[in-house]
């Protein structure tokens, strides 16, 4: 598929193209390619290489993006393309996020077919995912718009780091985001992830107060680096001064990977304590992920303290919940996004080939 045009970019000093989704704002000459490396100039214009191309398709537990307050249960079909405008040194996905073979990796399809096999597979919702959608902004976009055709719904899972006027009109197709929320010093987004973090307060600001989208946030705890009782007690009264106590906290736990094999994995002693320093602050909803707690994964009411969803490695037990989300045993109204019945798609994740499908 050929290179798609886009919209977000001008002409600067010495006759370069800047690129305007994301703060990087990379200036580049003709035949450049921007940090991401999908999006480049190309006959004086910023076009995007990857539309419709993917690095693969998934059909995943919702609760591994992880959400675990929108539709818990049910699945969703998660792919991504390649290429990342953050460069972060402990990337989880590097071996995506840092691709530059997407013409031999690819995994091609177009939005009309990407909807009607989550359609098949009876998939609730569809998620951008394994490296950031705001790279690939464009593409996102005409997959959300094919799925509200169909009643499927929209998932984000991003790290927000996305300038205002693209931000608006991207997360207006979205109906639920994770945001990874990667440290909360600015020292630690530019040593460990070459950006900066008021951009991405601001992405949740801007989705908790002036948009419909159900909104998560995780983030990574790494040994030395974020992980300081000091800093995640910042960040969780920060998310509770501006985003409310109710919006889902998830601390996951780090392996080592890419460029810090050097660093020990995150302990689940320092998992569970992040956990009760975000509730001591006042957060009602946080888990941690990564690995197995039962305890720390499952849904509390904040009312009468009773488990209302209960899960175990992403198999939910528990569903105490009305279709409307309040708990069966006092009426507290839980926020989400919810059904009557819990999903049963479990722990299952499903690998799909969309070239042995058509339209």
């Amino acid at each position: 598929m050929a290179a798609l045009p886009t919209k977000y970019w001008h002409f600067v000093e010495n006759h370069k193209i800047q690129c305007d989704v994301c703060p990087r704002e990379c200036k580049l000459n003709e035949g450049q390619r921007g940090l991401c490396y999908v999006r480049g100039r190309e006959n004086n214009q910023i076009v995007l290489h990857t539309y419709g191309k993917s690095s693969g398709f998934c059909i995943d537990p919702i609760e591994k993006k992880p959400l675990n307050h929108f539709f818990p249960g049910t699945s969703v079909l998660s792919f991504g393309t390649a290429g990342c405008n953050l460069i972060c040194q402990f990337c989880q996905n590097w071996s995506i996020s840092k691709s530059r073979e997407m013409d031999i990796l690819s995994d091609e399809a177009n939005p009309e077919l990407i909807v009607k096999v989550a359609k098949k597979f009876n998939c609730k919702s569809i998620a951008f995912t394994y490296n950031d959608p705001v790279i690939f902004f464009e593409y996102a976009i005409d997959v959300a718009k094919e799925c509200h055709k169909y009643d499927l719904y929209t998932v984000a899972v991003t790290a927000g780091y996305i300038k205002s006027e693209p931000r608006e009109e991207f997360f207006s197709y979205i109906d639920a985001a994770n945001v990874d929320l990667k440290g909360f010093t600015e020292n630690f987004y530019k040593k460990n992830c070459g950006g900066h973090l008021q951009p991405v307060l601001d992405t949740l600001l801007f989705l908790k107060k002036h948009t419909n989208v159900w909104l998560e946030i995780t983030t990574l705890l790494i040994p030395e680096e974020n992980d300081s009782d000091h800093e995640i007690k910042k960040e969780c009264e920060w998310i509770l001064d501006n985003l409310g106590d109710e919006v889902p906290l998830h601390f996951t736990a780090f392996h080592p990977d890419f460029r810090m094999r050097n660093k020990y994995p995150t302990s689940h002693y320092t998992l569970k304590k992040a956990r009760k320093i975000a509730m001591d602050v006042g957060l009602k909803f946080v888990y941690v992920g990564n690995v197995y707690d039962e305890e720390s994964e499952s849904t509390y009411c904040p009312k009468c303290k009773k488990k209302i969803i209960g899960r175990n490695w992403y198999v939910l037990s528990d569903y105490q919940l009305t279709e409307d989300g309040k708990c069966k045993f006092c009426g507290y109204q839980i926020q989400g996004r919810f059904d009557k019945t819990k999903g049963n798609w479990g722990s299952k994740r499903v690998p799909v080939r969309l070239k042995n499908f058509s339209l």
